[in-house]
């Protein structure tokens, strides 16, 4: 027993000792030995007059109790350390008594600010005496108490500035909660990308440690933000993980509340002892008159116990039934979303396939009128059919926009990396806007640093989507003006070239609060002059598409004195030496024989004419065929030097017609024509056995050089084998 060293020498090595002794006790729980150790250190220490171990008994009776839930004795006895720190003016002392004051307080409502108090008391004495792990314990308890009080934007800076001052503790505990916090405050400040950041980083740290209570309050959290998210079945996982940990806490709280009802019974009997051992004989009667209360006290305690154990387990029964409601809901809400998935699918599909439907007419419409635009006698309609042909021209533009869109917003969009002229990319953009250039009076001007590499590999798809769309709003929004496309070389590493595209015109320009705006689906500036309507979605695939190339849009413009566009890009640098072979080729292309024999396949008779009067200009030899079968005679029966095959064909479609004919020659250009988006079917087609594709409607210059790359390439093989 202690009470056998009343009668030994006190020395200050003695109360060392028993400082050690007291804060072992109250480490492994033992609240009893811990305040019977505490008082001795204290009656020794007043033997002595050594206020600095007075000051440690006095500190470890107030944590005792506060474990103990004794709130008035701990708060008593802390401050009574107070009065001894500051006698003495020990900063160390004061570090501790203030963050214990600070726990006492912050836990009391309305007294939240009186503990904050104290603990900035804390941060300011560890900032001088350069103790960062006492400023951390601080900083992290201010926030937490902001936290519990709702105050996200005061316990954020506390939460950051805890987070700096970890970076070179090893404390996985501190840190744990820490994350568990930050991840809590982004979740309330909607910040959920970064509240799943820290929550899963804490969940991490807590379960390697085995952290249980950590663990716990972050799997409730995180699943809060989950659900929030609309991520439900991950939200019920972690709900799951939340209620083993807690279902581990229930066991251990279970076991500190019997050990905390024993432990208070316990330091009660022991000072009850005190006074009867002082008092001895005396108190004997005494003694015998507290039996009785004894038993009260145990009595009560175990009722107490019990009440605490039946509301434990109504809280149990009703987590059971909500998450038994939470998974009902969560059934339901996977029904919607799979619902909504294949309403995205059906919507996807028929698009696709309204695509198809427009833009085979309108191959009619755009291919006819090229060829009339080529007829000399129909001179004095040059002005009509041009407009007949821009009116067509901006349908398809139209139709390629809606499906854009709809493309990104299923994630259906790649980026390829094939080489491109960069050059003849811009050209032929300006040459497309050439009718609405001068329909609206303006000039085009274009600029292309020579330090570019010409030959560069990419998407040039999508970066003539991007310059497409800027070009367009430049022109059709300025009349009587100017449009500035520069390109001009930032940087160059290794084998890439940073490049910076700009396009720049003085038209109506873009106020400052609608900046933001155009930039999102079906959003457009409101106009009086209807020449500016539109579907609003140029700007928004620009930036999406620009997303794909990890680069973003920028925008300077006022009101009434036109508007800037600019980017930039990474693209890697063509060194390929099959350039050099291009000048060979394209001789080659020259010396193709005169006639040249092509199978055209189309089941559309309009469509049918259109090509083969385009064939028949450059003197194609043309035979057309009206479905697959048709198809496979004539190509089994007669030699052809190129074959155009349709793929939306009634009987067999054009891609099992090419397997057919790849069966007995393989040797023969195969290229498709077709009205569909060619990524959906792109890897269909070539595998298929066809050499290439073209896309209704076409630009016939670009049609003819597919048909010359092809035969050429046809020729080619012939020899070979």
């Amino acid at each position: 027993m202690l009470f056998a060293q009343k009668n030994t020498p006190v020395s200050k090595d003695s109360l060392e000792q028993l400082t050690e002794n007291t804060k072992e006790y109250l480490t492994k729980y033992n609240y009893k030995d811990g305040v019977e150790s505490a008082i001795l250190l204290l009656k020794h220490a007043e033997t002595l007059e050594d206020n600095y171990y007075k000051f440690h008994a006095h500190n470890y009776l107030g944590t005792a109790y506060n474990e103990l839930k004794d709130v008035s004795r701990a708060k008593s006895s802390y401050l009574k350390a107070l009065d001894i720190a500051q006698n003495i003016e020990n900063d160390t002392l004061l570090l501790y008594i203030y963050n214990n004051l600070g726990n006492i307080y912050s836990e009391e409502k309305g007294n939240e600010q009186k503990g904050i108090d104290y603990y900035n008391k804390v941060i300011d004495l560890a900032d001088s005496l350069k103790i960062p792990k006492q400023k951390l314990i601080s900083t992290v308890n201010i926030g937490w108490t902001y936290m519990d009080g709702k105050k996200y934007s005061l316990a954020y800076p506390y939460l950051n500035e805890a987070l700096k001052l970890l970076k070179n503790q090893e404390n996985n505990n501190a840190r744990s909660q820490l994350y568990m916090l930050l991840g809590k405050y982004h979740h309330k400040t909607n910040h959920l990308d970064s509240a799943e950041y820290y929550f899963t980083k804490g969940l991490k740290l807590a379960e390697k440690d085995s952290l249980i209570l950590p663990a716990s309050i972050i799997c409730k959290n995180y699943a809060a933000m989950l659900f929030q998210k609309g991520e439900f079945e991950a939200a019920y996982k972690f709900l799951e993980k939340y209620d083993d940990y807690n279902s581990q806490l229930f066991e251990k709280d279970k076991l500190a509340q019997i050990e905390a009802a024993n432990a208070r019974f316990d330091v009660n009997e022991y000072r009850r002892n005190l006074e009867i051992s002082k008092k001895e004989q005396a108190y004997q009667d005494e003694l015998i008159s507290k039996s009785t209360e004894k038993i009260l006290i145990m009595v009560v305690a175990s009722l107490i116990l019990i009440i605490t154990l039946l509301i434990l387990n109504k809280i149990n029964q009703d987590r059971k039934e909500l998450i038994y409601k939470l998974k009902e809901k969560n059934n339901q809400l996977v029904d919607s979303r799979d619902n909504a998935e294949r309403l995205s699918k059906l919507k996807t599909e028929f698009l696709s396939t309204v695509s198809h439907e427009l833009r085979t007419p309108l191959y009619g419409v755009v291919g006819l009128t090229s060829l009339l635009l080529d007829d000399k006698s129909l001179k004095k309609h040059e002005s009509d059919l041009k407009s007949l042909k821009f009116s067509a021209d901006y349908l398809l533009a139209l139709i390629n926009d809606v499906l854009q869109m709809n493309k990104m917003e299923s994630n259906q969009v790649k980026l390829e990396n094939i080489p491109f002229n960069i050059k003849e990319l811009v050209l032929s953009i300006v040459n497309t806007f050439e009718f609405t250039r001068l329909q609206n009076k303006n000039k085009v001007y274009y600029n292309i640093d020579e330090d570019i590499p010409v030959d560069l590999i990419g998407d040039p798809v999508r970066l003539s989507q991007i310059l497409m769309n800027l070009v367009g709003n430049a022109v059709k929004f300025t009349e009587n003006g100017n449009i500035f496309i520069n390109i001009k070389l930032q940087a160059r590493v290794e084998d890439r070239s940073v490049i910076y595209f700009e396009v720049k015109d003085d038209g109506i320009g873009i106020p400052k609060n609608k900046q933001k705006l155009i930039f999102e689906e079906f959003s457009q500036l409101k106009a009086a002059n209807y020449n500016y309507q539109g579907t609003g979605l140029g700007l928004p695939i620009v930036k999406r598409l620009l997303e794909l190339f990890d680069s973003q849009i920028h925008l300077k413009s006022r009101e009434g004195e036109g508007s800037l566009f600019c980017f930039s890009l990474s693209l890697k640098e063509d060194n390929s030496p099959s350039k050099k072979a291009g000048f060979a080729h394209e001789v080659y292309l020259d010396n193709l024989k005169e006639s040249q024999k092509i199978l055209v396949v189309d089941d559309n008779r309009i469509n049918q004419v259109v090509t083969r009067r385009i064939l028949e200009k450059q003197n194609f030899e043309c035979v057309v065929a009206s479905n697959g079968v048709e198809a496979i005679e004539k190509a089994s029966s007669e030699n052809f030097d190129l074959i155009l095959m349709d793929l939306n064909m009634p009987g067999i479609n054009g891609m099992e017609t090419t397997k057919r004919i790849r069966e007995f020659n393989k040797h023969v250009p195969i290229v498709a024509l077709t009205a569909v988006e060619i990524e959906e079917v792109r890897n269909e087609i070539y595998a298929s056995g066809m050499n290439d594709i073209i896309v209704k409607p076409y630009d016939v210059e670009r049609f003819y050089q597919i048909i010359k790359l092809n035969l050429s390439a046809g020729i080619e093989s012939v020899s070979k084998n």
